[in-house]
């Protein structure tokens, strides 16, 4: 969970920062960034170096995105995922080893996803590219499902 700390720290996430990302709105669109950053990066067959201004349009999005939406409670599927990532960052103390176990999984297979997608993007693979990102979002979707229950076991 250190890194995890240390990720929030990069991206500044006080309490307000937290409410504000929980937002179902930021959920999505950072989803939306995935396929956005993928054409960013393949656009360099295209437009050549002009496609560092497409990466670091997404780059900044995913900074800004945070705290981009106005805050919201833990209503939502998305918004409890987000609390129960805060409560990751925050108490990893309290939570439970099936929670790390699980984590760590989906981490790992999060990792393979992103492999297929960098060799994907390297060698201009459609394929690997695509089932690499199909991969990092069902992890990633399945992680925040994850973090929604630990919102619920500890917050009762």
């Amino acid at each position: 969970m250190g890194i995890a700390k240390t990720i929030a720290g990069l991206f500044r996430m006080n309490d307000d920062a937290w409410k504000r990302h929980a937002n179902p709105w930021s959920v999505w669109t950072r989803f939306a960034a995935v396929p956005a950053m993928l054409l960013a990066i393949w656009s360099r067959t295209w437009i050549g170096w002009w496609s560092l201004l497409p990466i670091a349009a997404v780059i900044i999005w995913l900074f800004v995105n945070p705290s981009a939406f106005p805050p919201v409670g833990p209503d939502s599927w998305a918004a409890r995922g987000i609390y129960g990532e805060r409560a990751w960052v925050r108490e990893g103390n309290r939570v439970p080893a099936d929670h790390r176990r699980i984590m760590r999984l989906l981490v790992a297979v999060g990792l393979c996803g992103f492999a297929l997608i960098v060799w994907g993007l390297v060698a201009l693979q459609g394929w690997p590219t695509v089932f690499g990102a199909t991969v990092v979002i069902l992890a990633q979707l399945w992680r925040i499902d994850r973090f929604g229950w630990l919102w619920e076991r500890l917050s009762h």
